[in-house]
């Protein structure tokens, strides 16, 4: 259970730790609202380039739309009619009573075409009318176990890489109806994230897979199926695929054989500035102001995020793996994705095409699957589960029945439908495919803190130059939220409990919730949160204050609500803020493509 408090009016008692956050006497509560430092960015020009044709005979182009049998009625146009209130206000309350029931998903025949933006797409899967659809067993225990090696390595073997070619290529020549081929393998995630499909066992209730414990597993079934899918197609049962080893130096650049133009690996749908040799991916991507770094910056900054999202902001589960969803639960309120799921965002948007307006291939969920990418990328998500728990106590799956019972239906190598649990996929190894052992160079990264004398003049204490001079923060007053998050802002937020020891710190995590963000689901949306920080001069994911991010990748046309989960316990301790009653918390809005509101922000404790 999370105990947890609210923002109040900070007290008098401080310490010498760190330097001081404002103080507020009775006489000017509410405090006046902190200076606007943002302002959205100028629009940029946009180009149009035609998708690449890989083609079996001459006659069957990459990517080509396929109609369905479907009704052309959108999801949010269904969800409307049912009553489901997708352009009311929306509410997301963290204490409702769990239904303890399973997802149990999805209702195939209620399938109807995905949005995104203002476009629907038709991206359900053949129909399983009259199909028995078989429940998952595991592979045999003598099946050989593929082995998934860093993609920047396993493209220098020459034999391995004409048989990726070549197993691509057989499955885009498949027939655009077998539910193997190209085109249905990239409808799968269309389906699955951008509001095609409802709850089996809650007809009235989108599905939706991520901002949820969903995320990781359907995502290791969903390569798991592909992958098997490949290796049938070239007749070859060791084929593994490899993953994009984004968390070490050497593999964060896009492979080279991912850049060959005349390959079936290539997608022309990708951002041209992010395939050249020298540039890196940057896990802490603003599209609309990339950040301009060295390299060494650059390795620096992403090592940094891994660790935030890997080590120190994920040491239980729930901010983890994200929130629980069960049947019932609706889609416009998707409680919170975890951190595992907060580090892979940013991929999405920098290698998609942003001259796009849906930001295609990799930066919308519903044609992410599109690229070859998408699948190397989740390869080292679902490498980065196994990591995860290896590395801290109080690190293991979830073992509650309705995340161990929850299922997708997928299509597997022999073209038959497959009903999958949860429970079934949380060894990987028996399911017969591992993965080569990497360096973690991000393990012990070591944070620094913000420019003392910067901190010192926000904040005001005995290291300014001129205390007596020095400016206080502005903090937002609590009548203020909700609020648009069109600006910086800062507030101050109650700690449940302050000078805890270091037992009390491992029994129960201390955790920073931003709570009911409200947004389109097919806007990018990203904002930093920093603690105890200067709002005109935020740190980054390297600085002690960084508490982290939160990016939405487009999918749905939904409008939804959500929180983000930061774990802060590392934080406090070393910002020198262990006996403080509160913490200044500042939200940096970075992308808004469209408007975003926030209810408010608390500090819980978390078991």
């Amino acid at each position: 259970m999370a105990s947890f408090a609210s923002f109040t009016a900070p007290s008098a008692a401080r310490t010498a730790a760190y330097p001081k956050t404002p103080q507020l006497s009775a006489a000017t509560k509410p405090p006046t609202h902190i200076s606007h430092h943002y302002s959205s960015p100028a629009g940029h020009r946009r180009r149009t380039r035609q998708p690449l044709h890989i083609t079996c005979d001459s006659t069957a182009p990459n990517n080509t739309p396929v109609p369905d049998n479907h009704s052309p009625t959108s999801r949010r146009d269904l969800l409307l009619g049912l009553g489901a209130g997708a352009t009311t206000a929306l509410t997301l309350d963290p204490f409702s009573a769990a239904l303890a029931r399973p997802v149990r998903g999805p209702s195939i025949e209620a399938c109807v075409r995905a949005t995104a933006g203002d476009q629907t797409f038709a991206c359900c899967p053949p129909s399983f009318a009259g199909v028995d659809i078989q429940d998952f067993q595991l592979p045999s225990a003598s099946e050989p176990v593929r082995i998934r090696r860093p993609a920047h390595l396993a493209g220098l073997d020459p034999v391995w890489l004409d048989k990726y070619k070549r197993a691509i290529k057989a499955m885009r020549c498949l027939p655009n109806d077998d539910p193997r081929s190209y085109v249905q393998q990239a409808r799968v995630h269309c389906a699955y994230c951008n509001g095609a499909y409802v709850q089996a066992d809650d007809t009235n209730k989108g599905l939706q897979i991520h901002y949820s414990w969903l995320f990781l597993p359907f995502h290791r079934y969903y390569i798991y199926f592909y992958e098997r899918i490949l290796g049938k197609l070239i007749d070859d049962p060791t084929f593994a695929l490899p993953f994009w080893n984004w968390d070490h130096e050497d593999g964060m650049p896009i492979a080279d054989m991912f850049k060959d133009t005349e390959s079936p690996l290539y997608d022309p749908l990708r951002n041209p500035a992010h395939q050249l040799p020298t540039s890196l991916l940057d896990l802490d991507y603003n599209k609309r102001q990339p950040a301009v770094r060295t390299k060494d910056e650059q390795v620096r900054v992403n090592y940094a995020v891994v660790y935030n999202n890997m080590v120190s902001g994920a040491k239980r589960r729930l901010e983890f793996f994200g929130a629980k969803y069960r049947t019932g639960s609706a889609v416009p309120v998707r409680q919170s994705s975890g951190s595992c799921e907060n580090l892979h965002n940013p991929a999405h948007i920098w290698v998609g095409d942003s001259s796009r307006a849906l930001g295609e291939d990799m930066g919308n969920f519903y044609s992410s699957g599109r690229d070859p990418l998408f699948y190397v990328h989740h390869g080292n998500v679902d490498r980065l589960w196994n990591v995860w728990k290896t590395i801290g106590k109080f690190r293991f799956d979830f073992d509650d029945y309705d995340y161990l019972n929850a299922s997708f239906l997928f299509y597997d190598e022999n073209a038959k439908p497959v009903r999958v649990k949860v429970k079934d996929c949380l060894d990987n190894k028996l399911m017969r495919y591992d993965y080569e052992e990497r360096p973690l160079p991000w393990r012990n990264f070591q944070k620094t803190p913000a420019s003392s004398a910067t901190v010192a003049n926000i904040f005001g204490g005995e290291k300014a130059a001129n205390a007596a001079e020095a400016p206080a923060v502005e903090l937002t007053p609590l009548t203020e939220f909700p609020l648009a998050l069109d600006s910086v802002v800062s507030v101050s937020v109650a700690r449940p409990k302050k000078s805890r020891s270091a037992a009390e710190k491992e029994a129960q995590s201390e955790v920073l919730v931003v709570y009911g963000i409200e947004l389109q689901g097919d806007k990018v949306v990203k904002f930093d949160v920093v603690v105890n920080d200067d709002p005109a001069n935020p740190s980054g994911p390297d600085k002690f204050e960084y508490a982290g991010s939160f990016l939405n990748v487009p999918h749905d046309s939904m409008k939804f609500a959500t929180n983000l989960r930061l774990d802060i316990t590392d934080l406090v301790g070393d910002i020198g803020a262990d006996d403080d009653d509160e913490l200044v918390v500042t939200l940096v809005p970075r992308v808004a493509d469209g408007p975003v509101t926030i209810a408010g922000v608390r500090i819980e404790l978390q078991n």
